[in-house]
């Protein structure tokens, strides 16, 4: 449901809602948090500038390099996992485009077990407190999901 939601924003060139949605799922086999990230990119691009004094253009024709180093940089500064209350490092994988939203691919490897997951997720809350990160899970076969917002911007899952 909340997929069909968001798809249904994503169909408008201009949004009122300030949502992104952060899938997490657990691979046991590869013992790897594998996670994407849809987010506005017309929200991405205005934080960036509001944060770095840089006009991005991310998602547009004349997207730079720096454009994306300055997209991983705000979300590593913006996004934690803990996992079994250890920080993890978020490795970035790649991006690509769908419609008016970037999707980003992530991982975190040498998961071999869960027994908590912590998540923080600050992204885009300097730009607008209306903003609401959906964190969906899918941890052994259970499914869970917080929603973050400006007055509580972490919550933890317990396996």
């Amino acid at each position: 449901l909340i997929g069909l939601f968001f798809l249904t924003l994503t169909s408008f060139s201009v949004h009122k809602f300030y949502v992104s949605i952060y899938q997490i799922n657990y691979a046991p086999q590869k013992k790897m948090l594998q996670i994407t990230s849809r987010i506005f990119i017309d929200d991405l691009n205005d934080v960036l500038h509001k944060n770095y004094n840089k006009k991005t253009h991310l998602g547009e024709a004349n997207e730079s390099p720096d454009d994306v180093v300055l997209m991983k940089k705000y979300i590593s500064d913006h996004f934690f996992i803990k996992v079994n209350g250890d920080q993890k490092n978020i490795n970035y994988l790649s991006k690509e485009l769908e419609g008016n939203v970037i999707i980003c691919y992530y991982n975190i490897k040498n998961i071999s077990k869960i027994k908590t997951l912590e998540v923080q997720n600050t992204a885009l809350f300097d730009l607008t407190l209306e903003q609401q990160n959906i964190i969906q899970t899918e941890i052994n076969g259970k499914k869970q999901s917080l929603l973050l917002i400006s007055d509580n911007v972490k919550g933890i899952l317990k396996q």
